[in-house]
C-alpha cells in the first residue's frame, strides 16, 4: 500500500492558529495542532507567527503543500523592507466607524460602492481602516509602502525566498473583502486606495485559486491561500442551494453563486470564493459570545443554559437585540445590547436564556433572508461553529431560519478548506479533490413555523423602533 500524500491547512483566525494535516486524496485529518492569539482588535502580526510555530510543531514531516486561511479584512501595513509599521487592525475593530461614513459619502454613496466593488464598506472592511489610520497614526501611515491582509502576510512569511514586499500574493476570495478589488471585473481599484489613504500603496498580486505561489523552507509548496469564509466554503464543499450559517466569534451566512452580486443596501457583501466563483455573505459581529455572556449573567454553565432555554415554552415577549460588541449587519457600530419586554413575568432565567437564543438566531435569519433577496436559493442550511453545538440553537434554528437544517460534523472547516486548496494546487486537476463532509440532523424542533413568525415579527418591530437610539455614538 502506498503512503498517503500529505497536505496542511492553516486557520489563522481571530482567536487562534489551527493546523490540520490531511490525506490529500480523502481529506482525513491525520494530525492537528492549535495555539491561541492575544485578545484584542489590534495585534502585532508576529504573534500569529509565534502561534503558527507552536501549533505546527512536530506536524509537518512529509507535508507536500500548505495553504493559509486567514481572518478577512485585517489591515497589515508594511514598509519597503517588509517590516510591519503598525499593529494589524482586525476585522472586529470598529475604530473606523466615522471614517466609514466619510468614505462611503466620498465616492457618492452606497450604490456607488456596490457598483465599484460589489459591497458597501462597513467598519470591518480594510479600506475603512486605511482612512482611519491616516489620522489615528500618521507616523505609521507615512512609513507604509504596502498594505496586505493577514493570510497574505503569513503566506509571504512562510516563503523561503521572501524579500521585502516583493512577490507578496493574495487571492480573489480575500481580496474581495478589502473594498478595493472588484469581483465583477476581477481587478483592483487603486483609485479607491488613494481615496481612502491619500496616496497609492503596493498591493499584492492576486493569485489563481489553484496556483502555487512559492515554497517553504521545509520544502512544501505554498498554495495561494484565501480568506476564512472562502476557506470554510471550500472545506464544507458548498453546493448550489446550500447556505452556511456559522456561529463563531462572529455570525456569518454565505452561499456559493455562479455570478457576482452587488447589494446597494449593504446587507450582503459581494465577495468572491476560492474556486473562481462568488460568495455573497452577510456577517454579524455577535454570535457565540451572546450565549456565553448571557449564561454568565445568569450564573449558569452552558449545559444549564441550554436546559433553561429549552425548559421555557417561549420568551413571553422578551426580546434581546444581541449587539453586545456593536454590530456590522445591521450597520450599527456604536450600538449596545438591548432588552425589550422586561417584566416581572419575563425576569426569569429560562425566559432570558430563550430570548438570547432567539435574538442570536433572528439576526442570522435576517442574514439568510438577505441572501434570498439577492436571488439565491435556500434549500438547506449548514449550521456550524461553536454555538451550533448548543442544543437550544439546534432546536430553534429550523423554524427561525425557515429551511432544513443539517449539522456538519464538528471540524476546523477553515483549516480543512485551506488543506483542500493545497491538495488541489499540487494535483494538477481542474477542480478541487472530492472530500466527504459527514452531516447529522438536529433533534426534534421545539418551535412551530407560526411561533417563529411571531418571534421574528416582534424582533423586527423592536429593531425598527430602537434603531435611531442604537445608531448614536452616545448610546455606548
Amino acid at each position: 500500500m502506498s503512503e498517503s500524500r500529505l497536505v496542511a491547512g492553516v486557520d489563522c483566525s481571530t482567536q487562534a492558529t489551527k493546523v490540520v494535516v490531511c490525506d490529500a486524496e480523502t481529506g482525513e485529518v491525520l494530525r492537528e495542532g492549535r495555539a491561541p492569539h492575544p485578545d484584542g482588535t489590534q495585534v502585532d502580526p508576529a504573534e500569529w507567527w509565534k502561534a503558527w510555530e507552536i501549533a505546527s510543531d512536530g506536524l509537518l514531516d512529509g507535508v507536500e503543500a500548505i495553504s493559509i486561511g486567514g481572518q478577512q479584512h485585517g489591515m497589515v501595513l508594511l514598509d519597503e523592507a517588509g517590516e510591519v509599521v503598525h499593529p494589524a487592525v482586525l476585522w472586529n475593530d470598529t475604530s473606523s466607524a466615522d471614517a466609514t461614513v466619510e468614505l462611503v459619502s466620498d465616492l457618492g454613496g452606497p450604490a456607488a460602492w456596490a457598483e465599484a466593488v460589489g459591497s458597501v464598506p462597513v467598519p470591518s472592511f480594510t479600506v475603512t481602516k486605511l482612512r482611519w489610520v491616516r489620522t489615528a497614526a500618521p507616523e505609521a501611515a507615512a512609513r507604509a509602502s504596502a498594505v496586505v491582509l493577514p493570510h497574505d502576510w503569513m503566506t509571504h512569511r512562510l516563503a523561503a525566498d521572501r524579500r521585502g514586499i516583493e512577490g507578496i500574493t493574495t487571492d480573489r476570495g480575500d481580496a474581495s473583502g478589502t473594498g478595493w478589488w472588484s469581483p465583477a471585473s476581477e481587478s483592483y481599484r487603486p483609485d479607491l486606495v488613494e481615496l481612502a489613504f491619500g496616496r497609492s500603496l503596493e498591493l499584492p498580486r492576486v493569485a489563481g485559486p489553484a496556483e502555487i505561489v512559492g515554497q517553504t523552507a521545509f520544502g512544501a509548496a505554498l498554495a495561494a491561500g484565501t480568506g476564512d469564509n472562502a476557506a470554510a466554503a471550500l472545506g464544507l464543499d458548498l453546493r448550489p442551494g446550500d447556505v452556511a450559517v456559522s456561529l463563531g466569534t462572529s455570525g456569518t451566512a454565505f452561499a456559493r453563486s455562479a455570478h457576482p452580486t452587488a447589494d446597494p443596501s449593504g446587507l450582503v457583501a459581494g465577495f468572491a470564493d476560492a474556486t473562481g466563483e462568488y460568495l455573497p455573505l452577510v456577517c454579524t459581529l455577535n454570535a457565540a459570545r451572546v450565549l456565553s455572556a448571557t449564561a454568565e449573567l445568569l450564573g449558569l454553565d452552558l449545559d444549564a443554559f441550554n436546559d433553561a432555554a429549552l425548559a421555557s415554552s417561549g420568551s413571553g415577549g422578551l426580546v434581546l437585540l444581541p449587539y453586545l460588541d456593536g454590530e456590522r449587519t445591521p450597520d450599527l457600530p456604536h450600538s449596545t445590547g438591548l432588552i425589550y419586554g422586561f417584566t416581572r413575568a419575563t425576569a426569569q432565567p429560562a425566559t432570558m436564556a430563550r430570548a438570547a437564543v432567539e435574538g442570536l438566531l433572528c439576526g442570522l435569519a435576517d442574514a439568510v433572508d438577505a441572501l434570498r433577496a439577492e436571488g439565491l436559493p435556500v434549500q438547506r442550511v449548514l449550521l456550524l461553529g461553536g454555538a451550533a453545538r448548543s442544543r437550544a440553537v439546534q432546536a430553534l434554528a429550523p423554524a427561525l431560519l425557515g429551511a432544513e437544517v443539517v449539522l456538519p460534523e464538528p471540524a476546523e472547516y477553515v483549516a480543512l478548506g485551506a488543506a483542500r486548496q493545497a491538495a488541489w494546487a499540487v494535483s494538477g486537476s481542474e477542480a478541487p479533490p472530492t472530500w466527504t463532509v459527514p452531516t447529522g440532523k438536529p433533534e426534534s424542533p421545539v418551535m412551530t413555523d407560526a411561533e417563529a413568525a411571531k418571534v421574528r415579527a416582534l424582533y423586527a418591530h423592536v429593531l425598527s423602533n430602537t434603531r435611531p437610539v442604537l445608531s448614536t455614538p452616545y448610546h455606548r
